[in-house]
């Protein structure tokens, strides 16, 4: 078997079973042929999230591994890896949620922000992974960003990475509230309507929750 880490992600077993994975023990199995059918690829996930892999020669019976190469040679494994790819690209699209916000109380604000709002994080852009935005459903507009930066970003003394959050508002009050050390013109956004907070408990939680309430009616 061969380990798979799919980088800032976690797995949701809610996901795995409607996916196509079976229950076995404390395991999720999945199986599908490749390459025209000659070989059966076999993922399993433990209850620890870890990935393990296995492709199998149908007719030999034996494990092949020549596509897990660092330097593929050859149409026909070159062939195998593609495909073995693609199925660690769509079980990640479909059952693996992103970790890429680790922070305590990023984790409680994306909870909320599920749990009220009924929105998921979109990450836009594919240079930029460790950025992501809110939109409401109804306007399309956007309401919030997270995005992990360094402080010196901010106009810090550091470069310590941080995850921060991005809020809409009207600019008479950001005004009023930037103080550079607690909020912030707004990061990546006009600095006139969108001003900038470090999830680090700096601002507490039910500031925050409200603050958000704002910046989503500001987003109609």
């Amino acid at each position: 078997m061969a380990m798979v880490t799919f980088k800032n992600s976690k797995v949701n077993f809610g996901k795995l079973t409607k996916f196509g994975f079976i229950k076995h023990d404390n395991e999720y199995i999945y199986q599908v042929p490749i390459v025209n059918q000659q070989f059966q690829m076999t993922v399993v996930v433990n209850q620890k999230g870890q990935l393990d892999t296995k492709v199998v020669d149908v007719e030999t019976k034996t494990e092949y591994v020549l596509h897990l190469q660092p330097n593929l040679t050859g149409k026909f494994v070159k062939r195998v890896a593609n495909e073995y790819q693609a199925v660690l690209d769509e079980i990640k699209a479909n059952c693996f949620d992103s970790d890429i916000f680790k922070t305590p109380q990023s984790k409680k604000v994306i909870a909320h922000v599920t749990s009220t709002f009924g929105d998921n994080l979109e990450f836009l852009w594919k240079n930029f992974p460790q950025y992501a935005i809110w939109r409401r459903n109804d306007t399309k507009k956007w309401y919030a960003l997270l995005l992990n930066v360094p402080k010196s970003k901010l106009g810090l003394d550091s470069d310590e990475i941080v995850t921060v959050m991005d809020f809409h508002g009207q600019p008479d009050e950001i005004v009023k509230l930037v103080d550079n050390q607690k909020y912030f013109t707004g990061y990546h956004m006009n600095k006139h309507s969108w001003y900038t907070i470090i999830l680090d408990g700096s601002v507490n939680n039910q500031e925050i929750f409200e603050r958000l309430q704002v910046s989503y009616g500001l987003a109609k």
